[in-house]
This record gives C-alpha cells, sequence and structure tokens, in this order.
C-alpha cells in the first residue's frame, strides 16, 4: 500500500534492528523501501540489504555534505549502478548549511561531485536522489549546465520554497515530503504541497530521522510513513488511501520498479 522513497537501513540506529523493522514495515503495510547511499564505503552494505530482500531497493551515491572519504569517479557510479536492484544514483545534490567559515567558491568540491553525479545518471538513465540544503540556485543551476533534466530524480526531503519547487517540476523532478510536513510548524509546507500536481509527489521518512508526528523526537523508520502520507492526505485533502495509491504510482514510475510481485 506504501513505499518509503527515501530511508537509511544501513545506518547503525537501524541496521542492528532490521529483523524488527521488516516486520513493523508489513504490519504498516509499508510494502517496499528505498534504501539511500551516502557513501561508497556504505555502498555494499545498502546493496546487500537490496539484494537480501525482496521488498528494499538499493542507491548508489556520495551524500554532499561527506567529507574525508572516498571520492567516486564517474566509472565507478557506473559500474555499480549497473549492478542488480540499483535504481538511482544519489543522495546527491547541494548543502551549504555549514560552511564553517568557508565561502561559497571554497564548495566547488561539492559542485563537481554533484556534476559527477548527473554525468553518471545521465548515461545509464537513471534518476537522481537530491538533496538540497541552503543551496537551490546553484542546485538548480548545476543541474541545468550538466543536462540534469535528461536523468530526472526527485528532490527529498523537500522544504525548499514554492518556487524551487516548480522548477524542479519544470525539469522532470519529483518532490518527496518527510515527517517534516507533519510538524505544527511546517504550515508553509502544506500550503505548497497543495499547489503540487499529484502525480509528482512522493512520500518517505528519510529514517532515521525526522520521524512524523506523533512520533517526533523518537527514532524513525519506514514503518512510520503512513503517519507521513496521513499529515500530506490532510493538507491535500484526499483520503489516506487516495494518498497512498498515488504515490505508490508515482514511486514505481520514477524508480522503474516493477508490479508487486514482479522482483
Amino acid at each position: 500500500m506504501f513505499i518509503d522513497s527515501h530511508c537509511h537501513l544501513s545506518f547503525p540506529e537501524l541496521a542492528q534492528q532490521l529483523p524488527d523493522i521488516l516486520a513493523a514495515m508489513r504490519q504498516a503495510q509499508v510494502d517496499e523501501a528505498i534504501c539511500i547511499c551516502t557513501t561508497m564505503e556504505e555502498f555494499p552494505a545498502v546493496h546487500g540489504l537490496a539484494t537480501g530482500h525482496a521488498q528494499l531497493w538499493s542507491t548508489v551515491g556520495v551524500h554532499p555534505d561527506t567529507e574525508g572519504l572516498r571520492e567516486p569517479s564517474l566509472d565507478e557510479l557506473v559500474q555499480q549502478a549497473q549492478l542488480p536492484r540499483v535504481v538511482a544514483i544519489g543522495e546527491t545534490g547541494l548543502d551549504y548549511y555549514r560552511l564553517n567559515g568557508r565561502s561559497l567558491a571554497d564548495m566547488e568540491w561539492q559542485r563537481e561531485r554533484f556534476r559527477t553525479h548527473i554525468r553518471a545518471a545521465r548515461k545509464l538513465s537513471k534518476p537522481l536522489v537530491i538533496h538540497t540544503r541552503s543551496s537551490s540556485a546553484d542546485t538548480l543551476r548545476v543541474l541545468d549546465e550538466e543536462g540534469g533534466e535528461q536523468a530526472g530524480g526527485v528532490f527529498h526531503c523537500f522544504t525548499e520554497s514554492a518556487e524551487v519547487a516548480q522548477a524542479a517540476i519544470e525539469r522532470g523532478y519529483y518532490i518527496s515530503f518527510s515527517g517534516i510536513v507533519s510538524f505544527k510548524n511546517a504550515q508553509d509546507l502544506r500550503d505548497l504541497a497543495k499547489a503540487l500536481p499529484p502525480d509528482r509527489i512522493l512520500i518517505e521518512t528519510d529514517s532515521p530521522y525526522l520521524a512524523p508526528v506523533p512520533f517526533r523526537g523518537k527514532l524513525n523508520t519506514p514503518a512510520l510513513v503512513p503517519h507521513v502520507a496521513k499529515a500530506l492526505a490532510e493538507a491535500l485533502g484526499c483520503s489516506v488511501d487516495e494518498l497512498a495509491a498515488q504515490t505508490t504510482a508515482n514511486t514505481r514510475r520514477l524508480f522503474k520498479l516493477p508490479a508487486p510481485g514482479g522482483h
């Protein structure tokens, strides 16, 4: 019934209790989840989750805010992304939130890393999982310079403006909402959601972070994505079942997931 389009089951907080998490997903009718890679060192664990469990899928990529670990090459991304059950490139993008005294010019390493991911996605016609924080103008600019509309993808855990959402959609991207949409202080985000085309909306947990109300502040898991759906459905004035059906169809279309039972 539901698909969590973005979670981190390889992170230690969740990896240690995977059987319980998978059981909770089944009980909550969360049929599938996409496990997101954040470093090349992490990829074997993320990919292992997908190859070991029929309800899980994998991405490959390096988070924009990761420093001091192996930098991905185009060839490496292309090679790993062609492995079974790898459905997207990322999480990638730009994150200027913690400049730590550096200027935007000093962040060229992030922009170059982002370009490498876009080129891999274009080469393989696989979608990008985009992270953008305090960097939306540059995120869109680099996408345009690299032909990112040819790959498509999703702006995950969306908290940007309506203008950024529209710009992303015009470039063929989807908008994904996390538990933030359920927070009391997120009315602007709920209002933004109303203006989006229904066929461009995804839901996610970004677990282990950002647990939705009424679990805010607690450990998040894919089993809580129905609570994201509930908050978003209330904002859009539709039923949870309608929202689940729409976002599940959207997620399958974007990531080219097979129909249920077609693993």
